[in-house]
């Protein structure tokens, strides 16, 4: 059994951040569970492009208001508490948050937490 709690692990280098976003990482691929989840804050007022080509990901909101856009259909859905959204298609999307967004997030296959975003907005693949 894996127990981890949230507070101490975004004092360790579980907690990674970008431009205007961080994410506490609470599992990750070295945890063997097939997935990673984290808990990833998107501050107010930001907007984010990603295209996970190689993971599927999906996300639910915990608080906070925003939206989702599908680049490929324009099609776009907003985001508050109970909303979940999963890419299942690999969708390049961007995400903006109104408010700080707090989100619960799962990708498969999971990340190892050294991931960077690339300038398409991917992930590496484990492979790469």
């Amino acid at each position: 059994m894996i127990v981890r709690d949230f507070h101490e692990a975004k004092q360790t280098d579980r907690k990674v951040a970008d431009q205007r976003w961080n994410s506490v990482r609470l599992l990750l691929a070295e945890d063997g569970m097939g997935f990673s989840f984290h808990i990833t804050t998107i501050e107010a007022g930001s907007a984010h492009t990603f295209h996970y080509k190689n993971h599927f990901e999906s996300v639910y909101c915990i608080s906070g208001e925003g939206s989702i856009e599908d680049l490929a259909t324009g099609e776009t859905h907003a985001i508050r508490p109970g909303v979940v959204y999963a890419l299942n298609l690999h969708d390049k999307h961007t995400l903006t948050a109104k408010s700080e967004l707090v989100l619960a997030c799962c990708f498969n296959p999971p990340v190892t937490g050294a991931e960077v975003h690339r300038e398409d907005g991917s992930y590496a693949s484990a492979d790469e």
